[in-house]
């Protein structure tokens, strides 16, 4: 498949995007070979194995918010979840639409499909701005910081909303038959955002961890989004035509951008750690005391050694500052 500059045509003859029935023509461009429908009750679905991923995605990514939300403490977490609320979002609708649940035929999917289009550069932007919250421009997780970041992906959905809406209805100079805005929107912004991460994140960790092990998460990441646009805009008829339409590319991309938003995951949890003194949890956090007046006492009781330690509500001081 030859990929060039403001064309979709190589592209969507090679995988089944969202976009591609509503671009190149007024009948889409359709792929080559692509995974085979099911039917269920009388009503067919498309992409069904892709459409198992985006629903185990839309779960995974409920458990990883969950897991960041009780991290009460940790930098940046109120940012990053904004990302994974709208990995979430985006999945979701993704569901509906490859699966034919909102038929592509029908007068509102050039509609959805401007949404899902918008959401898609929104989020790249939150991961874009994620990756220099770190640096502390401004301080994670006051009204400044996440203003801005809500600010900036509400612009660039708006921004990107309305030139995809405006290739498919071809209004305002735009033609779906010229769809050189959208390409880059949908295929050169994503890139961009993701390569401006990696390496905001590798000077992160060798500038000021002293721990090199996140480095792992960021190669693993990378990998897994290598490895999703190169089945996806490489092998995936390949891939169709061996398996007999079972599945093609567009299954294998959404599972290892799955794997690659996991490894996000994966890397910012490595790379924070709670305040256990400031954290509200339902363990008991244990001060260290650090006056030696304060020191935990030792003493003999039924010939055994027990510690008075300074746990909150226990029988030892309160920590220093209370």
């Amino acid at each position: 498949m030859s990929i060039q500059f403001g064309s979709f045509d190589g592209i969507c003859q090679t995988a089944a995007l969202v976009i591609c029935p509503l671009i190149g023509s007024t009948h889409g461009i359709e792929p080559s070979c692509y995974s085979r429908n099911v039917e269920i009750s009388g009503r067919l679905f498309f992409q069904p194995s892709t459409c198992f991923v985006h629903i185990v995605a839309v779960l995974m990514t409920i458990i990883m918010i969950l897991h960041i939300r009780s991290k009460y403490t940790a930098i940046g977490r109120k940012e990053i979840v904004m990302f994974f609320y709208m990995y979430a979002f985006i999945e979701l609708l993704a569901f509906f639409l490859d699966s034919g649940v909102i038929p592509s035929a029908h007068v509102s999917y050039p509609w959805f499909a401007a949404i899902y289009t918008g959401f898609v550069a929104a989020t790249y932007a939150c991961l874009l701005i994620n990756g220099f919250v770190g640096f502390q421009f401004a301080e994670d997780g006051t009204p400044l910081s996440l203003w801005f970041l809500r600010i900036s992906c509400l612009a660039v959905f708006g921004a990107s909303f309305f030139v995809a809406i405006a290739t498919f209805k071809g209004f305002v100079g735009f033609s779906f038959a010229k769809p050189i805005a959208l390409w880059i929107i949908y295929i050169l912004w994503p890139l961009v955002c993701t390569v401006v991460y990696i390496v905001s994140q590798l000077l992160l960790v060798f500038r000021t961890l002293e721990d090199r092990w996140p480095v792992g998460d960021i190669v693993f990441g990378t990998a897994f989004f290598t490895i999703a646009q190169v089945i996806m805009f490489a092998f995936s008829v390949t891939i169709c035509n061996a398996i007999k339409h079972y599945i093609d590319g567009l299954f294998f991309f959404t599972l290892c951008i799955l794997l690659s938003v996991m490894m996000v995951y994966k890397y910012w949890d490595s790379i924070t750690r709670e305040d256990l003194e400031f954290s509200v949890g339902s363990k008991a956090a244990v001060w260290e005391v650090k006056d030696a007046s304060l020191a935990a006492d030792y003493h003999e009781e039924d010939g055994s050694q027990y510690h008075e330690s300074a746990y909150g509500g226990g029988r030892g001081y309160p920590p220093q500052g209370y």
